[in-house]
């Protein structure tokens, strides 16, 4: 704005300059027509100004929207990048959170198939050794006078008889099953033997199911002496 006060004021000296030159000789008749010339020429020039300094204001008006728009786009903008900020934060957790899921549901799929193959190598041992009992079982009948039995609880009852010479027919129990742990074990011995335990440790030592049997019948066949 002071600018164009300052073009106004010049182009004012130069106009009376020019005045001051080509009229200061002229006769006075003349000073009416020069002074509606200079009254003209000034409100020329006024309204030009006054035109130019409101399409300034104009201007400085517009300018300051701009600028007040500038701002509440930078506002917004900066809103929207910590919103974005936050979300990927969140995404990241969440990312984090997914792996660790992920870790845990592997883990656990790796310990389930591990019990699996335990439990299928357990499976497998006890089918061996009920196999193998069953393979000899109808020796033992033939040759020991034992007959075997499968009972509840996938237990073994053997039935010994021809033990006592009095009695040929009376029976002497033993019954065995298989623990979680895969090994022998004797449930239940029909007349009690003092020797039960050893004879179970012995087997589970040596695996020599044969032996046992024929161990069993001999302590059996003892005990009916007394």
């Amino acid at each position: 704005a002071e600018d164009e006060v300052s073009l106004f004021e010049k182009d004012m000296k130069e106009f009376w300059i020019q005045f001051k030159i080509s009229y200061g000789t002229e006769q006075n008749n003349q000073t009416s027509a020069l002074r509606d010339l200079c009254k003209k020429t000034i409100r020329a020039l006024s309204e030009k100004w006054s035109k130019k300094l409101k399409e300034e204001d104009l201007m400085i008006d517009k300018i300051q929207e701009y600028n007040n728009e500038i701002v509440q786009q930078s506002e917004y903008i900066a809103e929207k990048e910590e919103q974005l900020t936050e979300i990927k934060s969140k995404l990241n957790q969440e990312e984090e959170q997914q792996k660790s899921l992920n870790d845990s549901i592997q883990e656990l799929k790796e310990e389930l198939r591990k019990k699996m193959e335990i439990k299928s190598s357990e499976r497998n041992a006890a089918k061996e050794k009920v196999e193998q009992v069953s393979k000899i079982k109808t020796l033992f009948e033939e040759h020991l006078g034992l007959e075997m039995r499968r009972i509840h609880d996938e237990q073994l009852q053997f039935i010994f008889r021809h033990i006592d010479h009095k009695d040929p027919d009376k029976p002497y129990i033993c019954t065995i099953s298989i623990n979680g742990q895969g090994d022998y074990e004797v449930t239940s011995c029909t007349p009690p033997l003092d020797c039960i335990a050893e004879l179970q440790l012995k087997l589970r030592e040596t695996n020599n199911f044969s032996a046992f049997v024929a161990n069993i019948r001999k302590a059996f066949t003892a005990l009916s002496y007394k």
